[in-house]
């Protein structure tokens, strides 16, 4: 009989975060399970001061909740010439209320504002894994870039992506755009998740 592959848990309700992630991880055997699919309404919120520190809260959370190895991540875009914002507030920058849409315009607004010759910004994503006995470890992934006026539709779950511009190989940060070597090469979680992968192979 055929054994069954090892679960692992990805801890998030975005359903473009949960695609991106399982396509990265997919040349590994195990059985990826999201949230909805083990029926979890319990959350808990993001209130640590950084990216590792909340991506760690979580990661540990939910493998504790479930009893499974658990991936988590947080992360954000940094905007140099707004003095880093909205980095870790990336998500609810403009109020808790605030949808995707009303991110888009505040944007659009901003990447018409920006001087040229300050425009640099970055990407950046911390994922951690955990076990249920409470270890957890914890990677960084940097991607560098600029913001423009996008050019391309919005893409959901990412309101941030369509205007991050990549000068290095002249293309939007945009699936529609890039390459499937080039969507892996410019991803910050994918770095991320790369540096964990020797983790998870051997504890998942």
């Amino acid at each position: 009989m055929k054994p069954q592959p090892k679960k692992l848990l990805i801890a998030t309700r975005n359903q473009g975060k949960l695609f991106e992630i399982s396509k990265f991880l997919s040349d590994i055997p195990l059985k990826i399970l999201s949230l909805n699919d083990l029926k979890i309404n319990e959350d808990i919120e993001e209130t640590e001061k950084t990216y590792e520190k909340n991506s760690k809260k979580k990661a540990l959370f939910f493998s504790k909740l479930t009893g499974l190895p658990t991936i988590a991540d947080d992360g954000g875009i940094e905007i140099s010439a707004l003095n880093g914002e909205p980095g870790i507030h990336s998500r609810r920058w403009l109020g808790e209320d605030k949808t995707e849409d009303d991110l888009i315009k505040h944007m659009i607004k901003i990447s018409n504002e920006l001087p040229r010759n300050n425009r640099k910004a970055s990407f950046i994503a911390v994922v951690s894994f955990a076990l249920p006995n409470g270890k957890v470890w914890s990677e960084e992934g940097t991607v560098r870039g600029e913001i423009r006026k996008p050019k391309l539709k919005y893409i959901e779950g990412y309101p941030y992506r369509s205007f991050f511009y990549l000068p290095e190989i002249k293309k939007f940060y945009h699936e529609n755009e890039l390459t499937p070597k080039e969507e892996r090469m410019y991803n910050h979680r994918y770095k991320a998740i790369q540096k964990l992968k020797p983790i998870i192979l051997k504890y998942a």
